[in-house]
């Protein structure tokens, strides 16, 4: 029944551990989601298979460890900085892990991203990147999709989203994190281990050419009229085609 695979791997002490393991999408579906009602009376984006889809899609890393932030505050010299603290200490025990450790080793300085609106957003600071532990694999000609988790992402911060070509990357990919300085200003927070950051969508590379072309009315008033015909479920009975991710 499933023809692709997708694997997860990290060091055996942190498998071991059976922390916050990888997940499938849809066992990350928000509760506001689950509980809006649907009905022919009331129909609501429950219904909108579309919107579920980028629910459900591919799978979810999680934080791996507490993050204590202090962003945009005032450092020693009073001027605007930014501080984070993980639950863990320097040691090569954890080095070896890919965990986030007390030494701010992995900040990505604005200049590697000068005129994006991601400086602005992440208040002119220096971009802090989140270390995963998982080593992801994906069959030959198959990439990996990275974004905060759609239509469901946490509102203080958000990774900038990538694409990797998972079937010959060799390590871990740890995603820089933009905070979100448009709500949060001044930002004090905890990110609590477990917390979803990341969906990761795998498709297989593929080459495309774009095409242009005319629609004549005609066309277009016959499958207005067939979608029209349909009171309930129309998209997901006739079009909508089922994904499976697990």
């Amino acid at each position: 029944m499933f023809d692709k695979v997708i694997e997860f791997s990290a060091h055996e002490d942190y498998y071991n551990s059976k922390e916050d393991y990888p997940i499938p999408a849809k066992l990350n579906i928000p509760e506001w989601f689950k509980k809006i009602p649907h009905s022919i009376e009331k129909k609501t984006i429950k219904g909108c298979m579309p919107f579920l889809d980028t629910l459900t899609s591919g799978y979810i890393l999680k934080i791996p460890q507490d993050i204590k932030i202090d962003h945009n505050v005032l450092n020693k010299d009073n001027k605007p900085d930014s501080f984070y603290r993980f639950s863990m200490f320097e040691t090569k025990e954890f080095i070896d892990k890919n965990m986030n450790l007390n030494v701010l080793s992995d900040h990505h300085p604005t200049m590697q991203v000068e005129g994006s609106p991601f400086i602005e957003k992440n208040k002119n600071l220096p971009f802090y990147k989140i270390l995963n532990p998982w080593k992801i694999k994906t069959p030959k000609g198959y990439s990996c999709l990275f974004i905060s988790p759609l239509n469901n992402s946490d509102d203080r911060f958000s990774i900038i989203s990538g694409i990797v070509d998972t079937d010959t990357f060799p390590n871990e990919i740890n995603f820089p994190i933009v905070i979100n300085g448009d709500k949060y200003p001044t930002l004090n927070t905890i990110i609590k281990k477990g917390t979803p950051y990341v969906q990761i969508i795998p498709f297989k590379r593929d080459s495309w050419q774009m095409k242009i072309k005319p629609r004549k009315s005609k066309e277009i008033q016959n499958s207005r009229l067939f979608y029209s015909l349909v009171l309930w479920n129309n998209y997901k009975d006739n079009f909508w085609n089922k994904k499976i991710w697990k």
